[in-house]
């Protein structure tokens, strides 16, 4: 795979049979299909990314065209994505997998169709909540996308097709941030007709989505039997007591626990167990600073003039830069389990004073900056993050892992919204969020370099006893005189 282009983590190889003469189908039988359909599952996540009015959401709320108040969509409107997403992930993750993907890429798509309606057509508090509801859905319907791939192709190609699917949905996003640009700036087109351009998009997907087939498999509830694989028994398998085949009386109701009883086991190493960690809380607040970042920028440079908002520019900078991060990432080599505190902890250090300079900066670009540089930084270690917690796991079990980080970060993120945004919380304005969300990363940054320094202070303490005996051993070893610098008569060592 492509360094940094690491969508799902569950996309780890099965190994092959022993003798390696049996193989799946895909790379076998001369029907070279599966080609074709990945090729279509790219376009298809290409085009569904392409949602031009997507980036100035905040900007047409706020403005003229639907008149909210900062108030109402700081703190009414915008918190109902982080409560629909917690509510819908779980179920999704699992009919997902129940219903072989394609339903839940319907669903994802007639919820898109659901936001720019409400977008273009409703004008109350109510309607862009039950907006921010059919957000929430299609957010956590991309694991549907992202799972899709690896029921077309055998486990030998996961890794280059799972990078095909994601830089075919990072280069949508870049297009579609682009395009929103170039329509605003230099088109003049009003943030009400881009939204109509986005629903006529995101209907067009829903087609797309109707010619998908429909995979006759999945991780975990439709596993048939493999007459042709039956010697590479799957993690599902050994801990049903199976052998590979189509044993699935037993595991549909065991083996999800068991695997969550090994995850416990699981976490008692020291690298996933932290990276697990910098997964939920990095990414609890990684997500509350995207969701009410144009709402600063709002209030930095209010809305005058459609054509000096630059979102869709900001957005299609931080996409790239979080790309080139990512690609980047992969190439960083170093001793991990001794410098992973250190580097998550100077990287969350640095998003803190982004942070910071975001929230204090009255100079738009400034902030734009920052914006994209936190992004940025953010990109370069999912892809760490990833290698770090899927390494040593099954693909099962890897799925599992980060549903289960996705999950409480999630829960986490709900737990800061309903305290720090939502109107009966504290209901608290955009720029004393931002002061909550500096703090934030900021004890994270601090909590993280304290471990760095624990890590090297046991390091060192591990190494000088070695050392130390390592000169015992040389002082004890018999020092021998080569023969030709002994005197002959004296038997004595020359000068």
């Amino acid at each position: 795979m492509a360094p940094g282009i690491m969508p799902l983590p569950c996309c780890k190889a099965v190994p092959r049979n022993s003798d390696g003469a049996k193989k799946l189908a895909s790379e076998t039988v001369p029907d070279q299909r599966w080609k074709l359909q990945v090729f279509y599952l790219c376009f298809y996540g290409f085009m569904t990314q392409i949602r031009p009015g997507e980036s100035f959401i905040s900007p047409y709320l706020l403005g003229p065209d639907r008149n909210f108040t900062k108030a109402e969509v700081t703190n009414v409107i915008t918190p109902v994505l982080s409560y629909s997403y917690m509510a819908v992930l779980v179920p999704i993750f699992l009919l997902t997998d129940y219903l072989c993907y394609k339903p839940v890429l319907v669903l994802q798509s007639l919820s898109h169709i659901s936001i720019w309606l409400l977008l273009v057509l409703s004008t109350s508090v109510l309607a862009m909540q039950l907006m921010e509801f059919f957000y929430g859905i299609t957010m956590a319907a991309r694991i549907a996308y992202s799972s899709y791939i690896f029921s077309l192709v055998a486990p030998s190609r996961y890794q280059r097709m799972a990078s095909y699917s994601r830089s075919a949905v990072l280069l949508g996003v870049f297009t579609s941030s682009v395009l929103g640009q170039l329509c605003v700036t230099l088109g003049g087109v009003s943030f009400l007709t881009l939204n109509y351009v986005s629903l006529g998009f995101v209907s067009f997907s829903l087609l797309l989505t109707l010619f998908l087939e429909r995979p006759r498999r999945s991780l975990f509830f439709n596993r048939p039997g493999r007459a042709g694989d039956a010697a590479a028994p799957t993690e599902l398998d050994r801990m049903a007591g199976g052998d590979g085949g189509g044993g699935t009386r037993g595991w549909r109701d065991m083996v999800l626990c068991r695997m969550l009883r090994e995850l416990g086991a699981l976490a008692r190493q020291p690298q996933l167990r932290l990276w697990s960690l910098w997964w939920v809380l990095n990414s609890a607040g990684y997500y509350l600073m995207l969701y009410y970042a144009h709402i600063l920028w709002n209030e930095i440079s209010p809305t005058v003039d459609n054509r000096r908002v630059y979102n869709g520019g900001v957005d299609a900078a931080s996409t790239l830069l979080g790309a080139v991060t990512s690609f980047a990432a992969g190439y960083v080599k170093i001793r991990w389990t001794l410098w992973s505190e250190l580097v998550i902890g100077v990287v969350t250090a640095f998003q803190a004073g982004l942070l910071l300079l975001m929230n204090s900066t009255t100079n738009i670009w400034l902030c734009y900056a920052a914006y994209i540089l936190f992004r940025g930084s953010h990109q370069f270690l999912v892809p760490i993050a990833i290698f770090q917690i899927a390494t040593s796991l099954s693909k099962e079990l890897c799925a599992l892992v980060f549903g289960v980080n996705t999950f409480f970060a999630t829960v986490l993120k709900t737990i800061i919204t309903i305290i720090v945004a939502d109107k009966r919380g504290l209901g608290l304005s955009v720029h004393p969020q931002f002061y909550v969300y500096f703090g934030f990363f900021t004890l994270l940054a601090v909590a993280y370099l304290l471990a760095a320094v624990g890590v090297g202070i046991r390091h060192s303490r591990r190494k000088q006893p070695v050392e130390l005996a390592l000169a015992k051993e040389l002082c004890q070893l018999p020092v021998e005189i080569p023969a030709q610098e002994k005197s002959p008569e004296a038997g004595t060592v020359r000068a």
